[in-house]
């Protein structure tokens, strides 16, 4: 009998599954589902960067998906052998001793903070401040050294920290917090005893500090001196975490029956998107893969050997095994890349939402076809327009951090900007700033990798704008000054988390053989363009001195607001 698994892939907008043939790889099915409470926006304000989303549109999305690949594909029950979770993080949500999220609970239901807290919200700035002071002072040790030496408002400790001491009765309510993909994967797994549930390596060792070489979590007496909530709350949480090529259970009765499998699918321990992206896209070493979507992750990994107890400044952490077992996974990104242009784009579709769509001479059906027209070209257009801009011509110099900078050297209080605007600064000008920008950014991550003694030989972009925009990518292998291959498939994170799954099956004896036999080919690579890299490079000396001089601004008033 042929074996199939299916892989689970949670963004910020949707989930999506792939039904993949473990002897070669091929797709047989996949869908995706977009998540409806989400859309509606209800539980988040982005003027305090607060991004809530609800546990109920992960369900619905995990058996509509899985339901529906099965639905297409029509193989037997009982030849898909495994399923492996990956989602975004750190997106952790509150959970009772029951294992039910707070967010399932009547009296809970609207309560944003009760909700699975997304990777982009920022809201607890001030207590990621906290912990780093702590950190540094405390006079034990430095838990914020595998995790670039900075942590970071995204991550866990300092969203838990956040929530607990604005809404006193989801910290009464809540007996253990978990991360996105360890959620889950618990929902599926017969173990349902928390205590003995796998965590996940990737999650707890990028985002809640985790390390074996201090017995696991951060100590109690250093948790306590933050607030004793979190040194209560160890104890409900986990010592050992697992890779995810090893097993957390078998799929229990319950989903078995939604989904119309057996209970002898194994569930693989769950994992983040962008890791198991790299795995899909063959990750190996000195390879930088690059996730670009609304954000990035760059991942990378390395032999122990080489890292050995080096710390590597100013990353999201570096971790035995989270990509590949075996190997350190190290992490970095950009809290907004995708999110650069869109955020431009929805400026300037104020006028067209707030008068043409509200016009009195357009019909409803002309008003609907316009809308479809312009969102199917918007950016296109943009594009085409940006990439005709001879070199000669002024464009300004834009920072991207619109969502503040996540690496190198996390924060999140920055804020983005422009210099060099004029009159003859039209959009296409300022877009292509933008796009310089979010490029400009990646470089400051290269370049931090290597001064580090991390080196890089290639650079393997894959997700929605490196296969969709060749301006991007030819923009980006300019200012790396290094050829960039594209990732055929549309499904990196989920191939690789198939691929996961696939060695938890037994199918595989290790993650680089699957991939070797289950990882997506490339379909483009794009080359330095000789006569553009140094024109670059002084751009971005410009794009250095900006974001240095906002720094220090910024710096300077919160210097003044504390006199």
């Amino acid at each position: 009998m042929k074996t199939y698994v299916i892989g689970l892939d949670y963004g910020s907008d949707s989930v999506r599954a792939v039904l993949i043939d473990t002897q070669n790889g091929a797709e047989l099915a996949s869908e995706v589902f977009w998540y409806p409470k989400w859309k509606e926006q209800k539980y988040c304000n982005a003027g305090i960067n607060q991004f809530r989303q609800h546990p109920l549109d992960h369900i619905e999305g995990l058996e509509h998906t899985i339901k529906s690949v099965l639905s297409q594909s029509h193989v037997l029950p009982e030849s898909v052998v495994s399923i492996c979770i990956d989602t975004t993080g750190s997106s952790p949500l509150p959970v009772t001793k029951e294992g039910t999220p707070l967010a399932l609970v009547d009296s809970f239901q609207e309560n944003p903070n009760a909700l699975m807290i997304l990777w982009k919200d920022h809201t607890a700035v001030k207590e990621a401040n906290e912990i780093n002071e702590l950190s540094r002072s405390w006079g034990g040790e430095d838990y914020t050294k595998y995790e670039g030496g900075i942590y970071s408002s995204e991550w866990f400790w300092a969203k838990i920290l956040h929530v607990t001491r604005e809404d006193k009765a989801v910290k009464e309510a809540a007996y253990t917090w978990m991360e996105h993909c360890d959620y889950m994967t618990y929902m599926l797994v017969d173990n349902q005893d928390l205590a003995s549930f796998k965590r996940s390596r990737c999650a707890a060792g990028h985002k809640a500090m985790w390390h074996e070489s201090w017995g696991g979590l951060p100590d109690k007496a250093f948790l306590s001196q933050l607030d004793p909530y979190l040194a209560d709350l160890r104890d409900n949480l986990y010592d050992e975490t697992y890779t995810s090529d090893e097993v957390a259970g078998n799929l229990n009765q319950k989903w078995a029956d939604k989904l119309g499998l057996t209970t002898n699918t194994v569930i693989a321990v769950g994992t983040f998107d962008a890791h198991s992206g790299a795995v899909g896209a063959k990750v190996n070493r000195h390879a930088l893969v690059r996730v670009m979507g609304t954000s990035t992750c760059d991942i990378m990994v390395a032999d122990q050997e080489v890292i050995g107890s080096n710390c590597v400044k100013g990353i999201c952490g570096q971790v035995d095994g989270s990509v590949i077992p075996g190997m350190i996974g190290l992490e970095a990104g950009q809290s907004a890349f995708g999110d650069v242009l869109a955020w431009f784009k929805n400026v300037l579709d104020w006028p067209i939402d707030n008068l043409v769509m509200k016009s009195s001479i357009l019909s409803e059906e002309q008003k609907e076809k316009l809308k479809e027209e312009i969102e199917a070209n918007f950016i296109r257009t943009l594009a085409e327009q940006a990439e005709q801009i001879p070199l000669e011509e002024a464009v300004p110099i834009a920072l991207d951090w619109v969502n503040g900078r996540r690496t190198p050297d996390a924060n999140q209080e920055l804020k983005a900007a422009f210099t060099g605007i004029s009159l003859g600064t039209k959009a296409p000008h300022i877009f292509k700033a933008l796009v310089n920008a979010i490029c400009f950014g990646s470089k400051m991550i290269v370049d931090r990798f290597e001064s580090e003694g991390v080196k890089i030989d290639t650079v393997i972009g894959i997700g929605g704008v490196a296969r969709k925009s060749p301006f991007i990518m030819q923009t980006l292998a300019n200012v790396l000054n290094m050829p960039i291959k594209v990732a055929e498939s549309d499904q990196a994170p989920a191939l690789g988390a198939a691929i996961y799954a696939a060695v938890a099956a037994g199918i595989y004896d290790n993650v680089v053989e699957a991939s070797k036999v289950m990882g997506s080919d490339f379909e483009a690579e794009y080359f330095p363009q000789a006569n553009y890299v140094k024109t670059y490079a002084n751009f971005m000396k410009d794009y250095k001195k900006l974001g240095e001089f906002v720094e220090e601004s910024i710096k300077s008033k919160e210097y003044e607001h504390q006199i």
